[in-house]
């Protein structure tokens, strides 16, 4: 890799939109991929952002139906629920060598990806950010703060490197993780309860961890044992003390999506959740519960 990258965006919406913008006005070549229709509006009009923190911009990218030819790095921004058809947009001939970085929630998707692409350039990715797609090329960043935390367990680690270094150079701050399982447990830990409950009740988290704060503490502490027992991070009280420390107007992105009518990332979450609490015999009445109620449309 070059000090310019070539970097492809798998889903333009609120993450990839953002990651696309910030990459492009560094000074990267950005392909973005989506349907026809989004990618006529992205290469007539680019994709303006709208941001407190990265400031308000707007920038060219190009913008493709498929990608068709080798990047440094293709960034997988999708839902959970539209992966399999979003990545019919990416030929594995085409990538490459190239990495495929995934954004996505959950725990179980690695090895989907690797199983279909070649192992050793797949790097799952976490993000902690507030952005949302408003229109079409339209972005806007609510978080004061846009950090990722990028890993691979066989991914080479200059590649990595690299990659972050680009990234944080772009905007968002970037650390390479050596425990991949750990990275994505500590995401799925922290983002599961909150998700959950703003979802279930319709609030945003400042009504979780005040009116609903039972409910909230038996999920941390539920999460936090299958994430143990699954080689995890565990540490409920810390979890409790960044919700309390986040807006009170903060929503999740599940939350949204009932809000909208979309489908939810419900199986990728919940389920994914669920299937390794069975595995490893931890008890979670409460997820279980929440996640049942979810499946049964209860939310407001």
């Amino acid at each position: 890799m070059g000090n310019e990258l070539t970097v492809a965006v798998l889903g333009p919406g609120g993450v990839g939109g953002l990651l696309a913008a910030l990459l492009s006005r560094a000074g990267h070549r950005v392909i973005c991929l989506s349907g026809e229709e989004t990618a006529r509006t992205l290469r007539t009009d680019g994709i303006r952002i709208r941001s407190a923190h990265f400031g308000d911009f707007t920038t060219r990218v190009e913008a493709d139906t498929h990608l068709r030819e080798p990047v440094d790095a293709c960034l997988v921004t999708v839902k959970h629920n539209a992966l399999d058809a979003a990545l019919a947009r990416v030929p594995a001939p085409a990538l490459d060598d190239g990495l495929l970085v995934p954004f996505l929630n959950g725990v179980e998707h690695p090895a989907t990806l690797r199983a279909r692409y070649r192992p050793d350039r797949v790097a799952p990715a976490v993000i902690r950010v507030e952005s949302t797609r408003v229109a079409p090329g339209v972005i806007e960043h609510g978080s004061p703060f846009a950090e990722i935390d990028l890993t691979g367990t066989a991914v080479p680690r200059t590649r990595l490197d690299t990659l972050a270094e680009t990234l944080t150079a772009a905007g968002p701050a970037t650390r390479v993780q050596d425990d991949e399982t750990a990275t994505l447990w500590a995401k799925m830990s922290f983002l599961a309860p909150m998700a959950l409950l703003t979802t279930r009740h319709g609030v945003p988290l400042g009504d979780v961890r005040t009116r609903h704060r039972d409910e909230l503490t038996a999920l941390v502490e539920e999460t936090a044992a299958i994430s143990r027992a699954c080689g995890g991070p565990a540490d409920p009280a810390q979890s409790l003390a960044r919700y309390d420390a986040f807006p009170p107007s903060m929503k999740s992105s599940m939350q949204r999506d009932a809000e909208a009518g979309r489908p939810l990332e419900l199986d990728a979450i919940g389920g994914a959740l669920l299937r390794a609490a069975e595995r490893h015999g931890i008890p979670a009445p409460v997820t279980a519960r929440v996640v049942g109620e979810l499946s049964a449309g209860t939310h407001p």
